[in-house]
């Protein structure tokens, strides 16, 4: 079953309003975000993170950078790097490569949002594919995902 399948169902049954929106194929963030006609500080990327002996899922906004000096206090882990898609890619058999949603709790990964994407009432991200995203209430989202908030990313100037 494709993640995006499984996330309706997991948001339907949650009751939960959403909207599936198709793009045309891109693959970038701000890709995206320019499809979509939404500004980038309300599409929420994945970064996935290699924290030692684990893989940490961060979701930024996608014109936004990890500032790993941040992200290694909220984490508390000094190991710290941005994973290859070589070793997270099986973590996410339903998805295709970098289009992750940011729902770490449906793949047992522990999800850090960066605060910036709690200043917005909706945001936007993949949709487990390269033509499709999803829009949904941010509170919705962290009720279902009870992420870790905090500062640890930065905009690119």
């Amino acid at each position: 079953m494709a993640v995006l399948e499984r996330l309706e169902g997991y948001l339907k049954e949650n009751r939960v309003t959403y909207k599936v929106i198709k793009h045309p194929e891109v693959y970038t963030a701000q890709e995206i975000a320019a499809a979509m006609h939404v500004p980038g500080k309300e599409l929420a990327k994945v970064v996935m993170i290699k924290a030692k002996d684990r893989f940490v899922m961060t979701v930024i906004p996608a014109s936004w950078r990890i500032d790993f000096s941040k992200l290694k206090e909220v984490v508390q882990e000094k190991d710290l790097r941005l994973a290859t898609e070589g070793e997270f890619k099986a973590l996410f058999p339903d998805c295709e490569g970098g289009a992750e949603p940011p729902f770490g709790n449906l793949y047992n990964m522990d999800t850090f949002v960066d605060k910036a994407l709690t200043e917005d009432e909706h945001i936007f991200f993949n949709g487990g594919n390269h033509y499709e995203a999803v829009e949904m209430r941010y509170w919705d989202y962290a009720g279902l995902v009870k992420p870790r908030v905090a500062e640890f990313a930065r905009h690119l100037h």
